[in-house]
């Protein structure tokens, strides 16, 4: 079970790295639920594959396809879980973000069922992509 977990996680973030969202959304679960934290226009839960691939095309338009993704430290394996050390950076409005982060993943079979993001500075995330 773990190396199955592993190799989902690293086809997630090889995917997102290369913004490469027809692989990410490959590797959703058909009832995915997406936890993306925070008070502002993309924060909330979204629940279903359509709905997280509308999520991220709109933070891929309000940053110009600025947004990377970069994997900072191992995956980490428990079980069906998996926490993924990333660093994030976009570009908005002639704003920029630039933190590190943590997204966990929880792996079903090859495909991931949940996700939750944790951001090292919430309020920073907040103002960059605007009031909800």
């Amino acid at each position: 079970m773990k190396s199955n977990t592993l190799t989902v996680a690293r086809r997630y973030v090889d995917a997102v790295s290369a913004k490469d969202f027809a692989a990410v959304a490959g590797l959703f679960a058909d009832d995915i639920v997406w936890h993306q934290p925070g008070s502002n226009t993309v924060s909330g839960t979204y629940t279903g594959g359509a709905a997280v691939g509308e999520m991220l095309a709109a933070q891929m338009t309000a940053t110009e396809g600025t947004f990377e993704l970069q994997l900072t430290g191992a995956p980490m394996v428990n079980g069906t879980l998996v926490a993924i050390p990333i660093h994030f950076s976009a570009k908005r409005i002639g704003n920029e973000m630039s933190m590190d982060g943590v997204d966990v993943l929880r792996v079903d079979g090859d495909k991931i069922a949940e996700v939750w993001l944790f951001s090292a500075d919430q309020q920073a995330e907040d103002a960059f992509w605007g009031a909800s």
